[in-house]
């Protein structure tokens, strides 16, 4: 009787359509392993990628996938670790999420995912067919339940798992990061461990990919329900499990402190802006530097990501920027130690006043035109220097400004990346109020302040008009992003917002504003989803709709 099992957690990133390196990373790995594992895990899809999206539909990418699973196993003739690792599977007509159990230079058996989620960003029943509520499969001598991600989220799985005989649940999983998102994996794992009493290991992988950052941070419990591992957050983690068997198995692994609410956020941005530069291969990001606090949390994240000699700042002053504007700017770039230009936009507003002004019609939002002409000839000039130089230029739009429409199409919303597309603008302070205090080895900036407390402690204002601040046409931010978050993330009417004690024509004015800008977010660059409700393909609204309920 075995009662010994020494596995090794493989907290990847895998490069989604990367076959030939996901592979060679994890036998990588293998081979550094102590001969005494027994079996190496690595996360969903790994072999493919996660999410992998259409790309899976391509006969001659899944000709790929096996070819690479058969390179994988020819690794394991050492008769050294098993391997259980994830990859499409391709059966007859169908394409299956699976995990595969590779030992002794051959593919032993399979299980295919049984839940497929189909909410939010995920979109697995467009792609996949469901397998089959399955047995453990047997490796080193033990009963080992091997589901995929979603297939714990529900009670079905795990229980066949249990009634079947499965003696440890070792769970691999490719669950995108949002604020909440631990508590909540923890919260399921203890109501299976309690349903069935079997100890549970969960894998799941790291790195941004898209519109969505992984953060790791995986664990196990023993059937008790106590926590006796926990991995890194957002970082490549190798973390050893032991367990041994009396009665029942018990694990041990090491415990790390947990992040906090803010070095959380901050991190999970500032990997997810480091894996799509450097997996789109871009020499570097460029932004434009306004003195406010957006841009230069976009600015202090970009060094973070890529370090100062791969960001490039540009500030274009109008006739209504503000010498404060300027100032805060400079110091803030000084402490990033970013080099930047000055590209004053006053004469180019003239030239553009001028050819318009033969243009006959009625004055309609002149106003309007004119701010967003100033921000339009930015997005020119910054569209120009990222074609010229290569860099990708960087949006600094905060999630707030995206809900109302306060983001102006071909202007600030130029870019190939939008870093916080999907943070609020109270937690935007917070973000900058935490690193100008905080720092991490995680990190490639300044072990420092990253900006000066003005930008932090200034009313907001885009500087589009004379002494404009954004309050003069929104609520304060505290009372906007509340009302923004019941509408967006709650998904609540108008009627109920009023009834929590919101101001009825606040809340009408903010509910219309957001529904209006649909046209514009639709147009909006990829940026990470960190909150429980993204743009984009996690809330999707039609862009022409007659509902009438909004106001």
């Amino acid at each position: 009787m075995v009662t010994n099992l020494k596995i090794a957690l493989a907290q990847l990133n895998p490069l989604v359509g990367d076959v030939i390196g996901n592979i060679d990373k994890l036998i990588s790995v293998r081979s550094k392993l102590d001969d005494s594992v027994d079996i190496l895990v690595a996360p969903e899809l790994y072999i493919s990628g996660y999410p992998i999206d259409d790309l899976v539909l391509r006969e001659d990418f899944l000709d790929l996938v096996d070819k690479g699973l058969e390179n994988l196993a020819k690794a394991t003739k050492d008769c050294k670790s098993s391997i259980i690792v994830g990859a499409p599977r391709k059966e007859k007509n169908t394409i299956r999420n699976s995990v595969f159990v590779i030992e002794n230079g051959e593919i032993s058996t399979f299980r295919d995912k049984y839940e497929l989620p189909n909410s939010g960003v995920f979109d697995e029943q467009r792609i996949f067919t469901p397998g089959n509520l399955s047995g453990p499969v047997n490796i080193k001598g033990v009963r080992i339940g091997i589901p995929i991600c979603e297939d714990i989220w529900k009670e079905n799985v795990i229980e066949c798992l249990a009634e079947s005989g499965a003696e440890i649940i070792i769970s691999i999983n490719a669950s995108p990061f949002t604020l909440s998102k631990n508590n909540e994996r923890l919260s399921v794992v203890i109501s299976r461990i309690r349903q069935n009493e079997l100890p549970l290991v969960y894998l799941n992988r790291y790195g941004g990919q898209d519109e969505l950052v992984f953060d790791g941070n995986s664990f196990a419990l023993n059937d008790d329900g106590s926590i006796f591992l926990n991995c890194k957050s957002f970082e490549h983690d190798i973390s050893i499990i032991t367990f041994t068997k009396d009665d029942r198995w018990i694990g041990k692994g090491d415990i790390i402190k947990s992040s906090t609410k803010y070095e959380s956020l901050y991190k999970a941005l500032v990997l997810g802006l480091r894996d799509y530069v450097k997996n789109n291969k871009f020499p570097g990001v460029i932004l434009g530097m306004s003195g406010g606090i957006d841009s230069a949390l976009v600015a202090s994240l970009a060094v973070d990501a890529l370090g100062p000699q791969n960001v490039h700042a540009v500030m274009m002053p109008s006739p209504y920027t503000s010498n404060e504007s300027l100032n805060d700017a400079k110091e803030a770039l000084n402490f990033l130690n970013v080099e930047y230009n000055e590209l004053n936009i006053e004469d180019s507003m003239k030239i553009v006043d001028k050819t318009l002004l033969d243009f006959k019609g009625p004055d309609f939002n002149i106003g309007i035109t004119e701010e967003n002409i100033q921000s339009r000839l930015r997005g020119l000039l910054l569209m120009a220097l990222s074609n010229r130089f290569g860099y990708m230029l960087l949006a600094t739009g905060n999630k707030s400004e995206y809900a109302v429409g306060y983001a102006t199409l071909y202007g600030d919303m130029c870019g190939g990346y939008a870093p916080i597309k999907d943070v609020w603008k109270t937690d935007v302070f917070e973000l900058c109020k935490w690193r100008n205090n905080n720092y991490s080895s995680f990190f490639l900036g300044p072990n420092s302040k990253v900006m000066p407390d003005n930008i932090i402690n200034k009313p907001p204002t885009a500087e589009l008009r004379d002494n404009q601040k954004d309050t003069d046409s929104l609520p304060d931010y505290n009372i906007l992003d509340e009302i923004l978050r019941s509408l967006v993330e709650k998904e609540l009417s108008v009627q109920n917002i009023v009834s929590k004690g919101f101001n009825e024509i606040e809340v009408k004015k903010v509910s219309r504003l957001l529904s209006i800008a649909e046209y514009k977010r639709f147009q909006s660059a990829p940026g990470p989803k960190v909150t429980d409700k993204a743009f984009g393909r996690d809330r999707r609204f039609p862009l022409t709709s007659g509902f009438s309920n909004w106001n």
